[in-house]
């Protein structure tokens, strides 16, 4: 085989080759949310979806490959000032999708560079606006900020900021050491200020439980009071009522025949019988100043 021969073949050979691997760079698979765009002779020409395509070798040629999929990036620790001075540190997560492939390959040369970038100072221009103690509690609202200025300006690169999150943020050490004893100091005096509520309300509940025993205790004795009186007075009404049946019952007997006579006998015996029961050892007996009376009474008794 002549020298010229196998020149020939070898160049033949390396021609196919290099036609086969252009052909196989051609055939393109692109997976499912990716996006691939295709150059032709260095101008942009179109976007490749999801699924099988063939370009032309040579003349096309994938650029930039995007991915649709969301994307979490973290946003670095930077130090800021708050309003009244003071220096805090703060990171967070972004999260962002590409929603403009085009945009996004030929708007910005590193989108996610830029959007760290722009999270970042637009944070440190909302905590300028703070207090220290707002920052701690304004966190959806610089996150909210942040969203606002990104998602404007990230329009123009083809994404879609979807949310920033602040992960840390950090005061300094002295900072935080007055703040713990700030907060240790508003426990002693919540505690202090219940204690002395309990004390308070355990002496109010004393007072009135003793206001309230007095007072059982004087209602019952009013009530025993107005008890006796109201047993006094039935037992008078009572006495009244069996006196007055009674001296009703003696004129009803004196009314009749002999009953008058009866009367004095029952009296005069009593008389007698009370005279009998005096004190011997007195030597002295009572008798009735007016003879002629008690004369007159033991007559109507037929005793004289």
């Amino acid at each position: 085989m002549s020298l010229d021969l196998l020149v020939f073949i070898i160049v033949i050979g390396v021609l196919f080759l290099y036609a086969l691997v252009a052909l196989l760079q051609s055939i393109r698979l692109v997976p499912a949310q990716s996006e691939f765009i295709v150059e032709r002779l260095g101008k942009y020409n179109k976007t490749l979806k999801a699924g099988f395509h063939l370009l032309i070798p040579i003349v096309d040629r994938v650029a930039y490959v995007q991915d649709l999929k969301e994307h979490t990036i973290d946003v670095p620790e930077q130090k800021c000032f708050t309003k009244d001075e003071i220096q805090v540190e703060i990171d967070g997560v972004l999260y962002m999708q590409v929603i403009d492939s085009v945009k996004a390959s030929y708007g910005i040369t590193n989108y996610k560079f830029a959007a760290i970038q722009l999270a970042q100072t637009t944070t440190r221009s909302v905590v300028g606006t703070l207090d220290l103690d707002r920052t701690f509690e304004e966190r959806e609202m610089i996150s909210g900020k942040v969203v606002s200025v990104l998602d404007e300006a990230a329009a123009k690169w083809g994404i879609r900021i979807l949310r920033f999150e602040i992960k840390n943020l950090f005061p300094p050490e002295s900072v935080r050491q007055s703040m713990e004893k700030q907060v240790t100091a508003e426990r002693e005096r919540r505690a202090i200020v219940q204690k002395s509520v309990g004390v308070k309300q355990s002496l109010i509940n004393t007072s009135e439980g003793q206001k309230k025993e007095m007072m059982n205790k004087s209602e019952g004795e009013k009530q025993k009071m107005i008890n006796e009186a109201e047993g006094k007075a039935q037992e008078i009404l009572f006495l009244g009522k069996a006196t007055a049946e009674a001296i009703s019952k003696i004129a009803q007997a004196l009314s009749i025949t002999g009953g008058a006579q009866a009367m004095k006998f029952e009296l005069t015996q009593k008389y007698i019988t009370a005279l009998g029961k005096l004190d011997k050892k007195d030597n002295r007996v009572i008798i009735s100043g007016n003879l002629k009376e008690m004369n007159d009474m033991l007559k109507g008794l037929d005793l004289v």
